[in-house]
């Protein structure tokens, strides 16, 4: 059996990578390494997902599956008066996007080993954002919705990247079924950016 990323302490031998990214227009460079998502750089999903989303510059931001941290840390940028909280159940990807907050001089956010919401239920967020791990099943990604859901204000949203043949229409639904408002906000080569607001 081999090992996903969403595992929770990869053993693969470290190939540790340094990728050169411009996000909405500011660079950023990203430490990456095996073992954990897109290693080889910001994949389209996430960078649809950056350049997609809107964020108030006060807001208080989870994302969840975090990875080496780009959306995380884009958000971060974009809520200079706000607070990002990044979770992700791989130590590695943890360790990595503490680095990468620190390489790119990010400052406002929390970066925490968590299974799923597990570490964060207590909190409220303005929005969550989510690249879901598609391969760790429909159960996985449903859960996040409806953990998120849970950690949202009144009037908060999630704003979810997701491929149409990899499970958006389940997806849709589901999120219909919890939130009171879902809009496909942006789809591009095959992938959406759906928001379902509380």
């Amino acid at each position: 059996m081999s090992e996903h990323y969403y595992t929770q302490r990869p053993t693969v031998k470290h190939d540790v990578n340094v990728a050169q990214e411009e996000l909405r227009g500011k660079k950023y460079t990203f430490l990456t390494d095996a073992g954990v998502f897109s290693k080889k750089g910001v994949d389209y999903g996430s960078k649809h997902l950056i350049e997609t989303m809107q964020l108030k510059e006060d807001a208080k931001v989870l994302d969840v599956g975090c990875g080496y941290g780009p959306i995380g840390l884009s958000a971060a940028v974009m809520c200079p008066k706000g607070h990002v909280t990044m979770v992700d159940i791989n130590e590695r990807a943890i360790e990595l996007s503490a680095e990468n907050a620190r390489r790119n001089g990010i400052a406002n956010v929390s970066i925490l080993q968590s299974d799923l919401l597990e570490q964060v239920k207590e909190q409220r967020f303005d929005v969550v954002l989510t690249n879901p791990p598609i391969r760790a099943g429909k159960e996985v990604v449903h859960r996040i919705f409806t953990d998120a859901y849970d950690c949202l204000v009144d009037g908060g949203s999630i704003w979810v990247v997701i491929q149409k043949k990899q499970g958006a229409p389940s997806a849709m639904k589901k999120l219909e079924s919890l939130y009171s408002e879902v809009v496909e906000v942006s789809k591009d080569k095959g992938y959406k950016i759906l928001k379902a607001t509380k």
